[in-house]
């Protein structure tokens, strides 16, 4: 999981470059946390490239694709970093 960060520079880094880094390294799954956004993108390698397995955004949850049955509330994810 990657909490994308505030500033231009981190975002393009956690959403561009890290996929990139991750995929080559054949890391299966990634969630990208957004904070910004308040969502939650799952992504899946599939043939080397990262397809959108699913995203969550308020009232929604995330699902993992590699571990059945796993899944996240977004709202409860972001309520929780707030608290903090």
């Amino acid at each position: 999981m990657e909490v994308v960060s505030g500033d231009p520079e981190s975002r393009e880094r956690d959403h561009a470059r890290k996929r990139l880094d991750y995929a080559l390294a054949g890391i299966s799954e990634y969630w990208i946390i957004d904070p910004a956004q308040k969502q939650i993108t799952v992504l899946s390698l599939h043939r080397g490239d990262y397809i959108v397995h699913a995203r969550a955004g308020s009232g929604q949850q995330a699902a993992s694709s590699l571990l059945p049955g796993f899944s996240v509330a977004a709202d409860q994810v972001f309520a929780a970093a707030e608290d903090r």
